[in-house]
């Protein structure tokens, strides 16, 4: 047996996050990351927000600035142009190894190969679990266990407090060289020619290196997104045919929950966080930002809820800090969501156009969810496009 103050469970952004904070509060923190090393398997595209990098003390080296926006529908083709850059994209095996050095710098102890087999519980609260690693199957007694472990929140389903995602999104695209690309300009495409549930996607990470994907939601759809993406380029859709020398270097491959976030993400010795705690922008997808700050709310709060024995209780700061932050959110981006995942070819021309009658600014409080009723309530007021007004009006739901 090897015991802990704090077990993680997932060497993405959320867990390797809440191990630095954790052990940064002088927690005996181990981290178990099932993969042979952490980020091996890339399954995310890496869109993010330089805003948020910065506050988050990401460094600029990292990841590629993006300032210009490019929507493309059945028949339409629009570019929002910004003045500096607000949206990045990751280079993410980078990013997550700089989060693992992080933590170990701090004194947290990383288990690459480490594979949940069961969940260890005691007097209804979890106390632990089995796992089998590279030095055999070790049982890991812990005062807190925090389930990082993504989609498959694996600790949460195997102790049987939650239940499958019924709603999520499979993402696939290739890391590609590509001859010569526009670097400032990240491009969405929309309509059944790229996904009849959900959207495909260029994101440029350097002048000759891009992720080309596409996404479908479930249960929606039941499309292949690996037959979709191959379908989009072997057919050089707009705006592939402006690509030359498309040479995949990497696949990537991955899910993400689509239906909110799960309604209690703490139980007596468990936290969740993370896409395991479906802690993600619906609207694109994304939600790194999130995993990193909650992350290390999670740790430094789990490190603080030690000396009360780590009861639903004594985790309470953490529910109530991320459900303010972004709870409100979610649920704004999600009748957006339910509107595009309805839309047909005409009605896909219709919103881009009303995203051309958007300004730079209020495209990016858009796609980044950044709802306020205040802010939302003076565009419908005065903005002077009525199918704008109309828009958010939907996520005012008035």
């Amino acid at each position: 047996m090897t015991k802990c103050d704090i077990l993680i469970v997932g060497g993405g952004p959320a867990g390797l996050s809440a191990a630095y904070s954790a052990a940064r509060k002088n927690a005996r923190t181990i981290l178990l990351e099932k993969d042979d090393s952490i980020a091996q398997n890339i399954r995310t595209s890496g869109v993010s927000w330089i805003d948020d990098m910065k506050r988050l003390e990401i460094p600029e080296k990292y990841y590629n600035p993006i300032k210009n926006f490019r929507i493309i529908s059945p028949s339409k083709d629009v570019i929002l142009r910004g003045n500096t850059p607000k949206s990045c994209v990751l280079d993410v095996r980078a990013t997550y190894q700089y989060l693992a050095t992080l933590a170990a710098r701090e004194g947290a102890e990383i288990s690459v190969r480490s594979e949940v087999q069961s969940v260890i519980s005691r007097s209804n609260k979890i106390a632990g679990i089995v796992a089998n690693t590279p030095k055999g199957k070790i049982e890991f007694d812990s005062k807190l266990v925090i389930d990082a472990s993504g989609f498959n929140s694996i600790v949460a389903r195997r102790a049987g407090i939650v239940h499958n995602w019924k709603r999520y999104g499979i993402g696939a695209e290739y890391e590609c060289y590509c001859d010569d690309i526009d670097p400032e300009t990240w491009i969405l495409m929309v309509g059944d020619r790229y996904s009849d549930a959900g959207y495909a996607w260029i994101f440029p990470i350097s002048k000759q290196r891009v992720r080309i994907g596409t996404g479908v939601g479930r249960p929606e759809s039941n499309s292949d997104p690996i037959e979709k993406l191959n379908s989009i380029i072997e057919s050089k859709l707009k705006p592939i045919d402006e690509l030359r020398n498309i040479q995949p270097i990497e696949f990537h491959y991955g899910f993400i929950p689509n239906e909110g976030s799960r309604k209690a993400t703490i139980f007596d010795g468990l936290l969740l966080v993370g896409d395991s705690a479906g802690q993600a922008n619906p609207l694109v997808l994304e939600g790194i930002r999130f995993a990193i700050e909650f992350g290390r709310v999670a740790g430094e709060i789990g490190a603080n809820s030690l000396l009360k024995d780590c009861t639903r209780e004594s985790l309470q700061e953490y529910e109530k800090f991320w459900k303010q932050r972004v709870s409100s959110r979610i649920k704004s981006s999600l009748k957006v969501q339910s509107r595009w995942l309805k839309m047909n070819n005409e009605s896909w021309d219709r919103e881009v156009e009303i995203i051309q009658q958007m300004t730079i600014e209020e495209f990016l409080d858009f796609i980044k969810a950044q709802f306020t009723t205040s802010k939302l309530v003076k565009l419908v007021l005065t903005h002077p496009r009525a199918t704008a007004r109309q828009l958010f009006s939907i996520i005012l739901d008035k």
